[in-house]
């Protein structure tokens, strides 16, 4: 069996057009195993990974577990290399045909663990913060160029680093039980992992509302607007992976078939934000976050929405250096590649996590998964104190000789 050329694999990725949870909290990684895990490789040293992430052997496939439950599946540093040398020897296999994704407990992947970066902030250990973000954007840019078809089911909450070793792949499955958000300016960082491509391909300007915001979607929004590409009620996903398990193919319409056999049809409630797409687009197209506010105030004044004042409510609490940054990283995104965005994204990181400009993600952590007393203290405190100059230069490198994420864009093809 012959690993798929780009082109085949790339007719068939569908491209994509994170609910803060405050459960995230810092415990030993969970030690359960699922039946007969099996590795095709020797196993990598650092325990931490090898508990954390699980590979099983199936006829023609192989299954990823993502096993941190109590830690809603967050990815350090060792994971995304643990994750990374296990989808390559994959792909370089020929009897392997294809890969699944999925998380144990309730939650796919809530993102990248932030707490561990705030620990490794606190401790002036900048140079693993920029191993873990270096290594994790890496994988996902390796997910975004895989050369065999990719499952990700997403049966349960995924944010922020979730979706960006999802969202790249092949197919991306949610349930009734799904959870999706980019909760990042609320805790004063920016939408990362990909978000930037991602976000911006969504229809209208839900990427900005969603970036800016921090809302949440459930599984049948995400299909509406492009972010899934099947919608299966949790109750079936058992039976969905029992088909994948015996497929003996690389062929992503196989592949697909076997997810559409177990696929639902349902349809966004009139309360969702994808029917809101008029007031969306009219006031989130807009050039600042300023006038976007402006907007929202000047609507929920003329119409009486309480949706309006929600989300008026989400953007007051939200970081004012973050919201300006997250509006203008969505905006170049839109006309970049997956790897100009992760590159240009990782710039971002390190300006945040080193806090040369303002330590507004170190307050963010802080405020609401570690003292959790819900009041961070801004710096800047509102957008009419956001310098150009503060927002520019959380785009730059760290110092001038700093090295960009190393990409291998020659080997690897990026998509647009």
């Amino acid at each position: 069996m012959q690993s798929l050329s780009t082109t085949t694999r790339r007719r068939f990725l569908h491209r994509s057009s994170l609910n803060l949870i405050n459960q995230i909290i810092r415990r030993s990684s969970s030690t359960l195993t699922i039946n007969t895990p099996l590795s095709d490789h020797p196993p990598i040293s650092d325990p931490d990974s090898n508990s954390a992430v699980l590979a099983e052997h199936n006829a023609c496939s192989r299954t990823v577990l993502l096993n941190r439950p109590s830690s809603l599946n967050a990815l350090n540093t060792s994971m995304g290399k643990r994750l990374q040398k296990l989808y390559k020897n994959w792909e370089e296999n020929p009897d392997i045909g294809f890969v699944v994704m999925k998380g144990r407990g309730r939650a796919f992947c809530a993102g990248g663990d932030i707490v561990y970066v705030h620990d490794m902030i606190r401790k002036g250990n900048i140079e693993g913060c920029k191993e873990f973000f270096w290594t994790l954007y890496k994988f996902m840019y390796f997910v975004g160029t895989y050369l065999k078809p990719h499952v990700a089911i997403l049966n349960g909450i995924t944010m922020g680093g979730g979706a960006g070793v999802s969202i790249p792949g092949t197919f991306r499955v949610a349930t009734d039980k799904t959870t999706f958000a980019t909760p990042e300016t609320l805790i004063g960082f920016h939408p990362d992992a990909g978000a930037s491509f991602h976000l911006s391909h969504l229809p209208g300007y839900l990427g900005e509302y969603l970036a800016l915001t921090g809302d949440m979607v459930n599984g049948v929004e995400m299909v509406a607007c492009g972010l899934a590409t099947h919608y299966s009620l949790s109750a079936n996903v058992p039976a969905m992976e029992d088909c994948l398990k015996k497929l003996i193919t690389d062929d992503p319409s196989v592949v697909e078939s076997c997810l559409q056999k177990y696929s639902d049809l349902d349809y966004p409630s009139n309360a969702s934000v994808i029917r809101r797409t008029e007031t969306l687009n009219k006031c989130f197209s807009l050039d600042t976050v300023e006038e976007i506010i402006d907007a929202l105030e000047s609507e929920a004044g003329k119409t009486n929405d309480g949706w309006c004042d929600s989300i008026l409510k989400k953007l007051k609490y939200a970081s004012p250096l973050s919201l300006k940054v997250a509006l203008r990283s969505i905006r170049e995104g839109r006309f970049q590649t997956l790897d100009q965005c992760l590159i240009r994204e990782y710039r971002m990181s390190l300006q945040g996590v080193v806090g040369q400009i303002s330590s507004d993600l170190h307050e963010g952590v802080r405020a609401r998964l570690v003292d959790k007393d819900f009041a961070p203290k801004w710096d800047p405190p509102s957008l009419e104190h956001v310098t150009q100059d503060m927002v520019d230069q959380y785009f730059s490198p760290l110092i001038p000789l700093e090295p960009d994420l190393d990409l291998p864009t020659k080997q690897r093809e990026a998509f647009t």
